[in-house]
């Protein structure tokens, strides 16, 4: 009798003997699945190499630390803020900046940042201010001012509005009240604070 069409399948773990980008891809998922279940405190490199069906020794080459394999999973998985909204208006392109910026603070891996704050400690927390900051501040205010200076351009900005402390007000109201009020940036929310805060200071005077 023929037996070999009967002759066992490879092992289910072959499959798995991921290498590179898949398997550092793999990883990075687990971490963000943890965080998802367990929290910052709950979460560990062993946990994770167990959700990533790897060695927790293929865990620990590539990431030090848990700090260090959290920032990179949380980054890795950030919404991209896309180019600056250019809609012919100041105030429409301010608020579809700002509909950008509030998808990616409230996307799942923006939610678990915030929450990742506010579980760790001080020292730890800095680390992932940095990633507040490299993935959702720094570029939300690359294109604010983009919009401001098409604005100057289109004679809608007075030109002394293209500094620092304009560009920072929108960023920083929206992580203050979001961290401080628990605010979750309603439509309304934003479009009060374009017109109460954001175009009475750019408005050019006399306009």
């Amino acid at each position: 009798m023929d037996t070999s069409r009967w002759a066992a399948a490879p092992a289910p773990t072959a499959s798995l003997r991921r290498r590179g980008a898949v398997l550092e891809r793999a990883i990075l998922d687990a971490a963000l699945e943890q965080l998802g279940t367990v929290g910052w405190n709950g979460l560990t490199m062993e946990g994770v190499a167990a959700g990533a069906q790897t060695g927790k020794a293929a865990v620990y080459r590539r990431w030090p630390s848990k700090e260090d394999l959290v920032a990179d999973a949380l980054q890795a998985a950030l919404p991209r803020l896309e180019g600056a909204p250019d809609l012919g208006a100041v105030r429409e392109d301010l608020l579809a900046l700002c509909r950008q910026a509030r998808a990616a603070m409230f996307s799942l891996p923006g939610s678990a940042l915030r929450a990742v704050i506010h579980e760790c400690d001080q020292s730890q927390a800095g680390r992932f201010h940095g990633v507040i900051f490299d993935g959702v501040v720094e570029p939300t205010i690359k294109l604010l001012r983009e919009v401001i200076t098409r604005g100057i351009g289109r004679g809608e900005v007075r030109p002394d509005a293209a500094n620092g402390y304009v560009f920072d007000a929108i960023p920083a109201m929206m992580m203050y009240r979001s961290k401080m009020c628990g605010s979750e940036w309603s439509d309304r929310d934003l479009e009060e604070m374009i017109d109460l805060l954001m175009l009475p200071l750019l408005r050019p005077e006399g306009a």
